[in-house]
């Protein structure tokens, strides 16, 4: 029988806010709520006594709550939670007004800088008044092209504190990204920086940012914060454009007048990949992310007042957007923009440990890079505050988890998290109360009746499907931008099981109650007709030392479908033979032999999305012939044309 490589003790158990609130609803409806399954359930049949619960104990600020939880319970879509309802994000984040830090940041190791509450409170109100005094209403659009740095914070929460709707990428993103995102929701403002860094350099991105407002003729004015030392000459090349510092302004604010907006108004626009055409424009629900950030972080994540959270994201993913929401919680936030291994890859735990970072969040990719570095952390780090490490944006392989624990802190809560931009929250996702094991995530979340089905409809209790969710949940998107008549929502989510969410991923569940997620189901391989999760292959190919990371894609052939990898390889490894051999060997032995590729083929790069994922379908239309729709998209366009007409794919 498999171990688990962490059981939290009793006593953190007892003390986790998740037991705490298994008392409160205890207490609230008389109920012996002997664990977390009996919760879920609890919180999937009952939603009305448990959002109103999750409401209580988590603390939401509102001017008005009303009487009524749910409405149209049994619609998807169409479900809505607290319809009477009055409150803003910004003032339930800014719950504190003191000394103490709110935000603590690095960009590389060029800019150091913090701000306490007080300083933050202030701040944020000098942007609401700005944007109000710039003519911008409830219901216009703030975009930025922003590092995760403080001031983005403070640009954000003043956005959404006068009921404006945010919208953001990070600056590496191309000039077409940019217009393929913000052209679509037509913004008043926009909110850039001079430039950036990454790697040690200095990047700007003045000339680009000029281009883009040419063809973004709503804007009509353009805020320029102040990072690498060049706002003042980027105004000056820039139209309708003032420093960050100009447009604020210093006059005392005294208390913020925060916009209160229904619980179902939009508070930010998310974007999906777009690489199969311009990106869905996914907005979402104030209030439905103040309740399932908040469920998330203090429930599932255990994070309390005064914690130190870190999470390693671009203001392009929706992990920013989750970050940000910790200030809810009244805990300090840790940013970091930059690269994560400069100057070295000791940067990032240089930082938890000179910050006692409490939480470290950060993706699968990162796990695994930091592996194969051959460096351990837990050899030249104490890092006594760091209780939890959360990873996502793919799925963590289980020799990721088993490093965790032996290379960077045996006692810690490793928690995989798997949700997406579509609910900017989570599916399934870390449990305080329950036992890690070795490449499972350990629940579903609480509120979200997640299930497996197969491709009729049918729970698989066991097997692998579609990840599910068969009832509402209150972090749904209110619609997509730009569609009246609300069928791209509809086709997105409920087309294939009438009345449920169908989420794309390829998953099943685990003996232990857990979920394993095997890739997106529409990059499964078919191989004779059985399903096959990329992620499955990838788990064993990144146990070769030669293998920097690969990427697996369907080939149409010969009336079927073939595996093909493609592997990039360290520096000065060939792919030989015995290479294949190995890697071949390790997928069947580890996985089964319908996983094993039948071809395997090196190639020096491998195209990813702007949040680091990389694209099975893109390079899956490449090798057969079809246009990739928006190469604007991906981090490294350039990349997909490694693939087109490759010689070793026609035999």
């Amino acid at each position: 029988m498999m171990q688990p490589l962490w059981t939290p003790s009793e006593e953190q158990k007892a003390q986790s806010r998740m037991a705490a609130f298994i008392r409160l609803v205890g207490e609230r409806h008389g109920l012996d709520l002997a664990d977390f399954q009996a919760l879920h359930r609890f919180s999937v049949e009952r939603q009305e006594d448990f959002w109103n619960a999750a409401w209580d104990f988590c603390g939401v600020k509102a001017s008005v709550r009303g009487t009524r939880v749910l409405v149209d319970g049994d619609k998807m879509p169409g479900a809505r939670y607290f319809p009477d309802a009055r409150l803003n994000y910004a003032e339930n984040a800014l719950r504190r007004r003191d000394s103490a830090p709110a935000i603590i940041f690095r960009g590389e190791d060029k800019v150091r800088s913090e701000l306490s509450w007080a300083e933050l409170h202030d701040a944020v109100g000098r942007m609401a008044r700005a944007l109000r005094r710039a003519g911008v209403k409830p219901g216009d659009r703030i975009a930025a092209v922003v590092p995760n740095m403080p001031e983005t914070t403070v640009a954000f929460l003043g956005t959404v504190a006068i009921g404006a709707i945010w919208s953001s990428c990070s600056p590496d993103f191309g000039e077409r990204g940019i217009l393929d995102r913000f052209g679509q929701i037509e913004p008043k403002v926009l909110v850039v920086c001079d430039g950036y860094f990454y790697n040690g350099k200095q990047l700007d991105i003045t000339d680009k940012i000029a281009h883009v407002l040419t063809q973004l003729p709503t804007i009509e004015t353009v805020v320029v914060i102040d990072y690498t030392g060049a706002a003042e000459a980027a105004v000056r090349k820039l139209p309708k454009a003032a420093t960050y510092g100009e447009f604020l302004g210093h006059e005392p604010v005294g208390e913020i007048a925060f916009e209160q907006v229904p619980f179902d108004h939009p508070i930010f626009i998310l974007f999906s990949s777009g690489t199969t055409g311009v990106p869905k424009c996914i907005v979402h629900r104030t209030g439905g992310i103040i309740l399932k950030h908040l469920t998330e972080h203090q429930l599932h994540g255990n994070i309390r007042a005064g914690d130190r959270f870190f999470y390693f994201s671009t203001c392009g993913w929706m992990m920013w957007n989750w970050l940000m929401s910790g200030l809810m919680s009244e805990a300090t936030l840790v940013l970091y923009d930059g690269s994560p291994f400069a100057p070295s890859e000791r940067v990032l735990f240089d930082y938890a440990e000179e910050v006692g970072m409490t939480q470290f969040g950060t993706s699968a990719k990162y796990v695994d890079a930091l592996k194969k570095t051959g460096w351990r952390p837990i050899d030249t780090h104490k890092l006594p505050a760091l209780r939890t490490m959360f990873s996502t944006g793919s799925p963590l392989a289980p020799e990721s988890f088993a490093f965790v624990y032996a290379g960077i802190k045996p006692g810690i809560h490793l928690a995989s998290i798997s949700g997406g931009t579509d609910l900017c929250g989570c599916f399934v996702g870390g449990n305080p109360l329950a036992p890690v094991y070795e490449g499972e995530i350990q629940s579903p979340m609480l509120g979200n009746a997640v299930d497996v089905f197969d491709d009729e409809g049918r729970p698989l209790p066991r097997g692998k499907g579609e990840l599910v969710c068969a009832a509402p949940f209150p972090s749904m998107p209110v619609m997509f931008w730009n569609d009246p008549t609300g069928e791209k929502y509809f086709n997105a989510y409920f087309a294939r099981f009438p009345n449920v969410w169908t989420h794309g991923d390829f998953a099943e569940w685990t003996e232990h109650g857990g979920m394993i997620i095997h890739g997106r189901s529409d990059a499964t391989l078919n191989p004779g007709g059985v399903r096959i999760g990329t992620a499955e292959i990838y788990a064993q190919v990144e146990q070769i030392p030669e293998v920097i990371e690969a990427i697996a894609i369907g080939q149409d052939w010969d009336g079927d479908v073939r595996v093909v990898l493609f592997v990039r390889l360290r520096e000065g490894v060939a792919l030989s033979e015995d290479l294949v051999k190995r890697i071949k060997t390790q997928i069947r032995t580890g996985a089964s032999p319908r996983h094993v590729p039948a071809k395997v083929i090196a190639i020096a790069d491998i195209p990813r999305t702007k949040s680091g994922k990389i694209t099975e379908i893109a390079v899956r239309d490449v090798i057969h012939g079809r246009e990739v729709k928006n190469r604007e998209a991906l981090a490294n366009p350039e990349a997909l044309d490694l693939y087109k007409d490759l010689p070793a794919l026609r035999d």
